[in-house]
């Protein structure tokens, strides 16, 4: 159970749980947002919770979300007077429906923030290092005396976290290097794992030097605090989940990264989920792999409970349970989680069961290595007919390969097999 207390004044303070949280904010919001260019603008403002009232300084937060395009009204911090920190997580903006913003694809509207909040509920439950949060209903009051009264969700400071946890301060993304070097190897699992029971893409850890799957020798962390503890070492804690499949319900970029054939319900969300799981196979030996999927199997019916005790709209909670389920099956046993994936070096996709037929996308290379596969569909002249995974992001945008995404390929049918990482 989340224990998330900050206090706003002297006699009051927020304790996470089920009940939702109850505020009154009071600032020039309209000031604020026309500002969003600069993130450094602060406006005075006004806090109420229970009658009690006190002065903070609002401001802007968030890297996307600021801009216009995506949030009319983006992710506020608050500071009080003694510096005491409170993010909020906005309702983004008035859409209705699942329409998500075009750029990066939120879902604009007041479900979203119970959604993200029952995220970290049920990574809580789960045993995964996150951020502490509430769900809130925040009354929201203009200078000229106008309400809006919307759904959000508190969040923890990320200092207040370091503290929690018994480290020393977050680290600033530039002094992170890899994790291999900062994180424990649990650690590190239990993070690929957390993400990929979300559907979370927007997020990267370099894990070692040569990782370069969604990260670059500039972003090496990416929505992923980095507690330093007081060894020099460090702990990951998520975060920010506005844009995974577990609060939008989809990704507009799915069809340009992977094919909805790889498995037989044809679901995006499954997909999803299988293809970070998958990746894992390629960041940790088989002792830590299956460690990995015992804990989270054995509080299973902990994080159900904790999205059944979430305050979360309807459509929501089948979302996330979409998500539990896919996660869970492709974890629970050998047989799923060790499928096929292409064990050999120098594989390149074909449009035919022989060597000398034409490669599939051949400027991009061969397939690497622990890229999952389907069972073949016709095995010929040594050959197999797969569907292919892009669990590593090989063919992502801006690269592309029609047929990787949209159909089955061949490769020799000696390149597949399961025992990857090898015993």
């Amino acid at each position: 159970m989340i224990r998330i207390t900050v206090v706003i004044a002297a006699a009051v303070s927020l304790t996470a749980g089920n009940s939702v949280a109850t505020l009154r904010l009071e600032a020039p919001f309209d000031e604020l947002f026309q500002a969003t260019v600069n993130p450094d603008r602060k406006v005075d403002g006004r806090l109420t919770e229970h009658g009690a009232t006190i002065p903070v300084k609002v401001s802007v937060r968030g890297h996307t979300s600021r801009r216009e395009s995506e949030c009319a009204f983006p992710k506020l911090k608050l500071v009080r007077p003694d510096g005491t920190r409170l993010k909020i997580g906005t309702h983004c903006g008035e859409e209705t429906g699942s329409h998500l913003t075009e750029k990066y694809g939120r879902l604009p509207n007041e479900r979203s923030p119970w959604r993200e909040a029952a995220v970290y509920r049920i990574l809580d439950a789960l045993g995964v290092p996150a951020l502490q949060a509430q769900a809130a209903r925040v009354t929201y009051i203009y200078p000229d005396g106008h309400s809006l009264e919307r759904n959000a969700f508190l969040v923890e400071d990320d200092d207040d976290a370091a503290m929690r946890m018994g480290g020393t301060k977050s680290l600033d993304p530039s002094e992170f290097t890899t994790a291999d070097r900062l994180f424990a190897t649990t650690d590190s699992a239990r993070l690929a794992f957390g993400q990929a029971l979300v559907g979370n893409f927007d997020w990267c850890v370099k894990f070692f030097d040569d990782d370069a799957y969604r990260c670059d020798a500039k972003n090496k962390l990416w929505n992923v605090i980095a507690v330093q503890m007081p060894d020099g070492k460090a702990r990951p804690v998520m975060h920010d989940f506005d844009v995974s499949g577990i609060v939008t319900g989809s990704h507009r970029w799915f069809p340009s990264v992977f094919n909805v054939n790889f498995v037989e319900s044809r679901s995006p969300r499954e997909v999803e989920v299988i293809a970070q799981v998958q990746r894992t196979r390629s960041l940790f030996a088989r002792e830590v792999l299956d460690a990995t999927r015992q804990r989270f199997v054995a509080k299973k019916s902990d994080a159900y409970r904790a999205l059944q005790d979430a305050s979360v709209d309807t459509e929501g909670r089948t979302i996330a349970r979409d998500y539990l389920d896919a996660f869970f099956k492709a974890i629970e046993t050998d047989e799923q989680f060790y499928r096929p994936v292409v064990v050999s070096r120098g594989i390149l996709p074909r449009a035919d069961a022989d060597a000398a037929s034409a490669a599939v996308c051949p400027t991009l290379g061969a397939i690497p290595v622990g890229t999952p596969v389907t069972q073949p569909v016709e095995t010929r002249n040594g050959y197999a007919k797969v569907v292919v995974l892009d669990a590593l992001w090989h063919w992502a945008t801006p690269k592309h390969c029609a047929p990787i995404k949209t159909g089955p390929v061949w490769i020799p049918t000696g390149a597949i097999g399961r025992d990857y990482p090898a015993r």
